[in-house]
């Protein structure tokens, strides 16, 4: 049985990058998660736009509550589209496939305008 959103925030509270960075999970659902960042100077590059690291971090965490963190990452390929220039990113995850061994999934980053900044299609295996 998959955790609910406050479950399934305090299961994440423990993965300190992701607190460091600041990501909410905002809803989870069965192969569904949307989370945010607010951006702040930590996670801006020497160019003034988001790190291509925080955009990933976001999308990766967002994935795992999307798959109730029962599945290990296995591969994952992100295809930036837009700088992040704005003050909040947000992740949405979707189950493309949910396997018997093998999970696969899709997450859009878009920034606060709704301008599609990141595509990433993560695939992992099956932990519980």
């Amino acid at each position: 049985m998959r955790r609910n959103l406050e479950e399934t925030r305090a299961y994440a509270d423990k993965d300190r990058f992701a607190v460091y960075c600041d990501i909410v999970i905002d809803e989870v659902g069965e192969g569904y998660a949307k989370c945010h960042m607010d951006i702040k100077d930590h996670h801006r590059n020497a160019r003034g736009v988001v790190m291509g690291g925080a955009t990933f971090t976001l999308a990766d965490l967002c994935y795992g509550a999307a798959c109730d963190f029962s599945a290990v990452s296995m591969t994952s390929e992100i295809n930036y589209l837009a700088p992040a220039t704005g003050d909040v990113l947000y992740a949405e995850a979707h189950v493309v496939k949910d396997g018997h061994a093998t999970v696969f999934y899709e997450v859009v980053v878009t920034d606060q305008n709704g301008r599609k900044v990141a595509f990433l299609t993560m695939t992992g295996f099956k932990s519980k």
